[in-house]
């Protein structure tokens, strides 16, 4: 089945798979959700993620382990929201002086530079702009 927009889809199974309580999402793998999935994990979002060969046709599987806070019976997902800023048919670009803060910094933007992708925070410090791919909380 072929998804017209794969990081909207990426950020909705994450975003299912917490509010049930899953430990593992599975999705098919490209380099930008696995860039997307590398920032989560390095800003404390996601235990780990690992590349897995999929069926026999050869197509890899992104596993994503989610983390929690809290007892077992009591315990809630780290991420609150995801939420996709720019569409195929809405682009939103940014240039370096407006990046979004999100939440007043509790949050992440994720973007899409020419240096590659990248959170809000670094893309300030680096002095790029880019496509704001997603905000997390």
């Amino acid at each position: 089945m072929t998804v017209s927009d794969p990081i909207a889809d990426m950020l909705t199974r994450i975003r299912n798979g917490a509010m049930a309580g899953h430990s593992v999402v599975a999705m098919p793998s490209s380099k930008v959700k696995e860039e997307i999935a590398r920032i989560l994990q390095e800003e404390g979002y996601l235990e780990g993620f690992e590349v897995v060969n999929g069926k026999a046709d050869g197509s890899k599987v992104l596993r994503l382990q989610l983390k929690y806070i809290g007892e077992r019976r009591h315990r809630r997902p780290i991420i609150t929201d995801l939420q996709r800023v720019s569409r195929p048919g809405c682009r939103v670009y940014t240039s370096k002086d407006e990046i979004p803060w999100v939440l007043s910094g509790i949050g992440i933007a994720i973007l899409s530079t020419p240096k590659g992708i990248m959170t809000g925070q670094r893309a300030r410090r680096v002095g790029v702009g880019g496509e704001i791919l997603c905000k997390v909380w």
